[in-house]
């Protein structure tokens, strides 16, 4: 059995996962070597739904594997080839891939949980608590695999983007609550039109809306790092989601190191990314270790 506190020897590749017609999606896995079983967790980055790739957390991921995690990092569709929900679909059709493949990587299809960036995290909490939504369960695995589906046993949220409607007024100044800084509409409300479509959209997939309105949902154990202040990142949002997560009856640890930016785990040679992914590690190995 994996534990947070052996260092590990780690393999790291990339394997295609999904196909849409020509275009690949791609994942990039960091495996521990030795027995195990390890647990397995779908790594998701940011980039506010319309950018980056699974190359964005290399440094944490490589991190967290060599703390006993076996971490797959997904390429999933973004706009312009395609709006919500395709990433979520896309990212739970690698969920279920993951549970697979788990025996073969030395992990248990029983063991997998989800973490996220920013937008990554949004829809890592999303997925955590709609596993059987039937638009993010779209796409079925290929004929002869096995029968599993895209429940999670732990989320862990960096930095969340929560509530994107929320983001999208503060962006667009329409918020009493909470000022945002200047320029951040033009970079932030692009982004959110080009993959959310419409603000119903927007507030139909805001886990914290989800809550107050009462639908049925699943509750996994989430663990939030966060900075006190991030530009982006609406602080009131935050709150209220851990507020509701709560309320619901879910189990949700909180650190919020005091400071400010953007990048928690950028540099993993400062206190507060250590800190974070310490933490990180043994949340994962308390609950699917």
């Amino acid at each position: 059995m994996a534990t947070s506190t052996q260092t590990y020897d780690i393999d790291i590749a990339d394997v295609e996962y999904l196909r849409h017609s020509d275009t690949p999606l791609l994942a990039r896995l960091f495996r521990p070597r030795g027995s195990g079983p390890f647990p397995i967790m779908v790594e998701l980055h940011g980039g506010a739904w319309v950018r980056g790739n699974r190359l964005n957390g290399d440094t944490a991921n490589e991190a967290l594997a060599k703390k006993g995690v076996i971490v797959a990092a997904l390429d999933f569709r973004v706009p312009p080839e395609a709006s919500y929900p395709a990433s979520l679909a896309d990212i739970h059709f690698g969920i279920r891939w993951c549970k697979t493949q788990a025996a073969a990587w030395n992990g248990r299809p029983d063991r997998i949980g989800a973490m996220g960036t920013s937008s990554g995290a949004h829809q890592a909490m999303l997925l955590g608590m709609r596993p059987d939504d039937p638009r993010y369960v779209a796409l079925p695995l290929p004929t002869g695999a096995a029968a599993v589906d895209g429940a999670l046993g732990c989320v862990i949220l960096v930095s969340p983007v929560i509530d994107p409607l929320g983001r999208y007024h503060y962006a667009k100044g329409l918020r009493q609550d909470c000022t945002p800084p200047a320029g951040l509409a033009e970079r932030i409300v692009p982004m959110h039109d080009q993959y959310w479509q419409t603000e119903e959209a927007m507030a139909e997939a805001a886990p914290t809306r989800i809550l107050d309105r009462g639908e049925r949902t699943t509750l996994p154990p989430v663990l939030c790092v966060a900075r006190s202040y991030e530009e982006a990142h609406p602080v009131p949002d935050r709150e209220e989601f851990i507020r509701q997560y709560r309320k619901a009856g879910g189990q949700i640890d909180v650190t919020i190191f005091e400071g400010e930016g953007e990048g928690l785990l950028r540099d993993l040679s400062s206190p507060v990314a250590k800190q974070a992914l310490e933490q990180m590690s043994a949340f994962v190995h308390q609950h699917i270790g």
